[in-house]
């Protein structure tokens, strides 16, 4: 017989099942054993009396028998009030050993509390045993599912880009030297030049997710050096409002469907209501921001800080979306273009074509209008210096390219503000970071 996850156990009362998971608890009493079996779905209570002749087998196994060990169980499951565990209990008539846990855990990871968080990290595969961190992972494939669903819904196309590239990407800096054969190649900091490669290959809409990496020496509670980003870029736009939209679109339609499924669970593990945006999203000119916050909250930078968002305004305009337009997220436009990278589009004043989007107070994404012109794109790089790094690049504007543009938004970032965790550390599989390359 198959296993049967332990959520589904409630479809077979009063049958012959067979079950796999941790030992997650034994009560080894006078008269009955109580064994706690755990996979990553529910727990189920597997009762032994020992009185019972034919489980003499059974209790000695269990007797010897260590926490953490993993077991394949056969038995008869039986629906039963008394049993404060999901009201069932599995009487077993075969327990098979699957693997030995040999040793002391190295903590608890059923109270984490005191753990030090690089201690956790040492021992992921220990640490994500607990339901918190476990279920952070469960939120966050629902969200990538849910984002995917809304493009697929609108014709998209998933492609899959080259993570080892041949030159240094974007600007230049901040990237991975990797051996390759006989030369130097990098790690890519982005997908963005082969999505606007797709774009001029006709492609017109398409998204992938992936990883990336920064060469970055940040130890900030939300940077990693790798991390996963959900790319979009499509094509036939006529301004990057027609970007903003489409994400707003796509954001809400996936923490609406996330909301249905684990709101109440978020709110109950976490603390944290998710509250599922209203469209459209709010859009403010960075001029504006800043101005709103010295009004508003007294908060005042130097004109020369004015050309980006600094931390504490991005951390201040969560406030300001609440009380301005009551709304979680925000938009912020006019960015000027000596801040942004050179395939992004300006206008006749020099303004960056694109935004950032706010939520809770952090940067989940930088999006815009991509220069699509050849003249213009080649005038940009060669305005940032970029124009014989970038060569490959600026082919695929010779031959005709169509308005497009697109948005990065970090995955992992995303989930730490939905689930309100302090640190990108625990919502990783496993952090990379500057002081970290192991496990």
């Amino acid at each position: 017989m198959k296993s049967i996850r332990l959520s589904e156990l409630n479809q077979h009362y009063g049958e012959e099942v067979v079950v796999s998971g941790f030992v997650d608890n034994i009560r080894n009493l006078q008269w009955v054993q109580f064994l706690v079996l755990r996979d990553d779905t529910s727990r189920v209570q597997v009762t032994i009396e020992k009185s019972d002749e034919k489980n003499q087998e059974i209790v000695e196994l269990v007797n010897s028998l260590t926490l953490e060990s993993t077991v394949k169980i056969t038995g008869i499951l039986h629906e039963n009030p008394k049993v404060k565990l999901n009201g069932m209990e599995i009487i077993p008539s075969v327990i098979e050993v699957t693997s030995t846990s040999e040793e002391e855990l190295p903590f608890s990871y059923k109270d984490l509390t005191g753990v030090n968080l690089d201690t956790r990290l040492d021992y992921r595969f220990i640490d994500l045993r607990n339901e918190k961190n476990n279920f952070i992972f469960k939120i966050q494939s629902a969200l990538v599912q849910y984002m995917r669903e809304y493009l697929y819904q609108h014709d998209f196309m998933e492609i899959h880009t080259p993570k080892l590239i041949g030159t240094a990407s974007e600007s230049g800096s901040d990237v991975f030297e990797v051996k390759y054969f006989d030369r130097l190649a990098y790690l890519a900091q982005s997908p963005q030049f082969y999505k606007q490669m797709a774009m001029a290959s006709g492609f017109n809409r398409i998204f992938e997710v992936g990883p990336v990496f920064r060469a970055e020496n940040s130890n900030t509670s939300r940077h990693a050096t790798e991390y996963t980003c959900f790319d979009v870029e499509f094509s036939y736009i006529d301004s990057y409002c027609d970007v903003m939209k489409l994400e707003a679109e796509m954001l809400t339609y996936a923490l609406k469907k996330v909301n249905q499924i684990y709101g109440d669970k978020i709110k109950d593990i976490y603390g944290e209501e998710l509250v599922v945006p209203t469209l459209p999203f709010p859009v403010m000119k960075l001029s504006d921001v800043y101005q709103e916050l010295e009004n508003r909250y007294g908060y005042k930078v130097a004109e020369s800080e004015k050309d980006d968002l600094t931390t504490e305004a991005e951390r201040l305009c969560y406030q300001l979306a609440k009380d301005k337009f009551h709304h979680e997220f925000l938009f912020v436009t006019h960015y000027p273009a000596s801040k942004r990278a050179f395939y992004h589009m300006r206008d006749d004043d020099g303004v960056l074509q694109g935004y950032d989007l706010l939520w809770r107070g952090v940067e989940i994404t930088t999006g815009a209008q991509r220069e699509h012109r050849y003249e213009e794109i080649i005038k940009n790089a060669k305005e940032k210096g970029l124009e014989k790094d970038v060569e490959f690049y600026l082919e695929f504007f010779k031959y005709g390219c169509p308005p497009h543009g697109g948005f990065g938004l970090g995955v992992d970032r995303l989930t730490m503000l939905l689930l309100g965790i302090s640190s990108i550390k625990e919502v990783q599989f496993l952090f990379r970071g500057p002081n970290r390359i192991e496990p």
